[in-house]
């Protein structure tokens, strides 16, 4: 059996891999990583962009057991349509749309495709159309483009600030547009210090506290800790578990467990973190 590629919205860890470097495919696919994004948008020069997409479609027909999502180059690039009508190919399982600015592109790249449509919200027309690009047509789940985003608003994260407080208000309009929506939990951006794992795995558990349910990686070695962040701990099940215990024998009404009230609101919780580790790919 192949790499057997989870449901968009359950998956944690999304790996960036180029795709004018196939051969890295097959590695970024054995890290583990739930989501393995082929990219021919940042990650590819200009002067490659069609023989790069020429290479993904080459590596996916040799590799018919395997499954990858792709990011196309943004809907406004003369790239833009060969690349999503490439991605009508059976090995390809989701599109990364990115610069997303409206509705009618993920519709748009949903109907040429066929695939679900995980757009990158990271310009400032897409943050005032995330309501609706969040009910489109085929939108899986939102993701965060914070790089491009800092560069179009003119903000300067501050190394000094590990809970980047500078993307707060941006973050929470994902998550609120997700929640309504009825999305999974959106895709927090990028790390981009890679030799910190210590720092990752704050910036993703700060993520998970803030509301994201994965992120997205760009390099193996971050594909570990991401998820184990991402992933309630062996206590915040068993809590879960106990709360579930406790409101099933207290018939709908509140009771208190080791001196806490279990109330609707706790109850809920705890069956959202015993949903996630059900819905987590196998082996994770």
């Amino acid at each position: 059996m192949g790499y057997q590629y989870p449901q968009l919205g359950t998956a944690r860890t999304f790996l960036f891999v180029p795709a004018s470097r196939p051969e890295r495919i097959t590695k970024a696919i054995a890290t583990g990583a739930d989501v393995v994004i082929v990219d021919l948008e940042d990650a590819v020069a200009l002067s490659e962009k069609a023989s790069a997409r020429t290479a993904l479609v080459a590596w996916l027909d040799e590799n018919p057991e395997n499954r990858v999502a792709v990011r196309v180059n943004a809907n406004d690039t003369v790239w833009y349509e060969d690349d999503v009508l490439a991605c009508r190919h059976p090995g390809v399982v989701g599109i990364m749309l990115p610069k997303a600015e409206s509705a009618r592109q993920i519709g748009h790249a949903f109907e040429v495709s066929g695939k679900p449509v995980v757009p990158i919200i990271e310009t400032g027309c897409g943050l005032e159309a995330i309501a609706q690009i969040a009910t489109a047509p085929g939108c899986a789940r939102l993701s965060f483009g914070k790089l491009d985003l800092a560069v179009e608003l003119d903000l300067v994260p501050d190394e000094s600030d590990p809970e980047e407080l500078v993307f707060l208000p941006y973050r929470a309009m994902l998550v609120l547009a997700s929640q309504r929506a009825r999305l999974p939990a959106p895709v927090d951006g990028v790390f981009t210090n890679i030799g910190d794992t210590e720092a990752l795995a704050h910036y993703a558990q700060r993520g998970r506290r803030h509301g994201f349910g994965g992120m997205l990686l760009i390099h193996p070695t971050q594909v570990e800790p991401a998820s184990v962040a991402f992933t309630p701990s062996r206590a915040d099940v068993e809590w879960a578990q106990a709360v579930r215990v406790a409101a099933a024998a207290g018939g709908g009404g509140a009771v208190v467990l080791n001196g806490q009230m279990i109330d609707a609101p706790v109850i809920i919780r705890a069956e959202r973190i015993l949903a996630t580790v059900a819905g987590c790919p196998e082996g994770s």
